[in-house]
């Protein structure tokens, strides 16, 4: 997802207002920090939670199931496709999957209450716990911990603060681990520039190849890229963040919710989940989840847009 970063100098009247707009509507006291606007967008309606939402799905007796759009759609299928049909035979409500087709309509929807479960980042999870009445059911065993890495033959660049106006590789906010970087450049004038780079394959083959001066990468997949030590060094260490999770609406019922737990760690869900647990490396069986674990977690969020 494209984003931009505030001050932008803009060519016509209809950008300006509408940067305006979002500079009045920022926190008086977090606007030194920077700020992240997804790119296209026309109306500050979009990202307003305000907005009215779809009908309820368990109208018409189904359960909505959405995941950000990383993967194509068809890929999409074929990973939560499988865990949609297994929570309708569990349930006895017909769960959908849905597909969004950019960042800015899952965003949006998820943001508008459209869904019903939701598996995506800790920092999602913790903000709809917050603001949409969630609950957090299940996780990805393990955690999130993020690294900033420079090519190991690199001795000009040994602290986060000297990639002050550099290139960094690395995936376009709201990216947890993009999130957590930028989070430590207060100054909006003394910030990286993050180079979007899909995939983490991508961002380390971009670092070697020095079309950026460090990445952002999680800590596990730098260990496998890099198992010797001998191409990259790490020049920061994020803290660790609960794992990616699934989270239940209110229209969810609280037994469906309890049903939905028992199917999700149960032995029983391996065939479900095996596709789920390939694409993200997962080292086990989806554990259980609490609200407890994520609280706070949001917080990554403040300084972009549409999560204030």
């Amino acid at each position: 997802m494209h984003l931009r970063f505030f001050p932008i100098l803009t060519l016509t009247a209809l950008t300006a207002s509408l940067l305006a707009t979002v500079a009045v509507a920022a926190d008086p006291a977090t606007t030194h920090k920077v700020g992240f606007v997804p790119g296209g967008i026309t109306s500050p309606a979009l990202l307003d939670k305000t907005v009215a939402s779809a009908p309820a799905a368990t109208e018409n007796g189904q359960y909505v199931f959405s995941a950000p759009p990383r993967e194509s759609a068809q890929a999409a299928a074929e990973i939560y496709g499988p865990i949609a049909e297994y929570l309708s035979r569990v349930t006895g409500k017909q769960v959908v999957f849905r597909h969004s087709s950019n960042w800015i309509a899952y965003q949006t929807e998820m943001r508008r209450g459209d869904y019903d479960l939701v598996f995506d980042g800790p920092h999602f999870n913790g903000w709809r716990a917050s603001h949409l009445q969630h609950n957090i059911l299940v996780k990805a065993p393990g955690d999130h911990s993020f690294v900033v890495a420079v090519k190991k033959d690199n001795t000009r660049i040994t602290e986060l603060k000297h990639l002050t106006g550099r290139a960094i590789c690395g995936m376009s906010p709201p990216n947890l681990g993009t999130l957590t970087v930028l989070k430590e450049f207060d100054n909006p004038m003394r910030q990286p520039v993050i180079q979007n780079t899909e995939g983490w394959d991508a961002v380390y083959g971009n670092l070697q190849a020095d079309r950026c001066a460090a990445a952002i990468l999680p800590a596990r997949n730098l260990a496998k890229y890099d198992a010797s030590g001998d191409h990259a060094r790490v020049i920061f260490k994020a803290r660790s963040f609960p794992n990616q999770a699934l989270s239940a609406g209110p229209r969810v019922t609280p037994g469906d919710q309890a049903m939905i737990v028992r199917a999700l760690i149960s032995p029983e869900a391996r065939g479900a989940t095996r596709k789920l647990r390939d694409a993200y490396a997962l080292n086990g069986d989806l554990l259980p989840a609490t609200k407890d674990e994520y609280v706070g977690v949001a917080g990554i969020l403040k300084d972009t847009w549409g999560y204030q």
